[in-house]
């Protein structure tokens, strides 16, 4: 699942991706309220969590511009602004849930799964499937003919992207940048050995396979 986190303290940032990817999700940052507001409008995203003091652009002209361009996306405001107008004040303007900072990781964590199950608006679906795996994108589990599988997370990660694309061959370089978030160096081999950690709990007691080598190109995850 995919989250625009708009903050400009880099401390705080830092603390809510790191967080995040170790969840599971997949993380876009953004340092002001223009590019934020640019990513929200240019991509898909499950949630948004968006600073109010923002540089260039604050966070309600943001949400506010969202919802003039018809984004949905259900959006988590970040402030430090305690009082009870403030709060009010973010939801009428568009926001869908509001949390004063300080904040602990666990609970911002819970209210960004909440408004994803809220989310009764959204295309995106909570359940994949692809063949006999499937996999439940709020619970974070997945099932090969009725057996858990279990994950860490990037396994779960690539996991994802792969049934999100059965059937479509995925370079290392796609993989690299999609899973891990930095570029691609062709010396290493950590895509060779997450894929090979994954398709042993994917495919290893099982006679059909599913994740498949396509040599010189990449891998791909077959249904059939």
């Amino acid at each position: 699942m995919h989250i625009l986190l708009i903050e400009d303290d880099v401390k705080i940032s830092s603390f809510i991706e790191k967080g995040l990817r170790e969840a599971g999700f997949n993380v876009d940052v953004c340092g002001d309220g223009q590019s934020g507001l640019d990513h929200a409008l240019a991509g898909s995203y499950d949630v948004a969590v968006i600073d109010l003091m923002l540089p260039r652009l604050d966070g309600l002209s943001v949400i506010e511009s969202m919802r003039i361009e018809g984004a949905n996306t259900p959006v988590l405001i970040l402030s430090a602004k305690q009082s009870v107008d403030d709060r009010i004040q973010g939801l009428q303007r568009g926001g869908d849930d509001y949390m004063i900072k300080p904040f602990s990781f666990s609970e911002l964590l819970a209210r960004i799964k909440a408004l994803i199950r809220r989310d009764q608006k959204s295309a995106l679906p909570t359940v994949l499937r692809a063949g006999e795996l499937e996999m439940d994108l709020l619970k974070h589990e997945v099932y090969r003919l009725g057996e858990k599988i279990e994950l860490p997370a990037k396994e779960y990660s690539l996991l994802e992207y792969m049934m999100r694309n059965v059937g479509i061959v995925l370079s290392k370089t796609t993989i690299l940048e999609r899973v891990y978030d930095y570029s691609f160096d062709p010396q290493t081999n950590v895509v060779d050995v997450l894929v090979c950690r994954l398709r042993n709990k994917v495919d290893r007691d099982y006679s059909e396979k599913m994740i498949h080598t396509v040599r010189g190109v990449g891998y791909v995850l077959k249904s059939e």
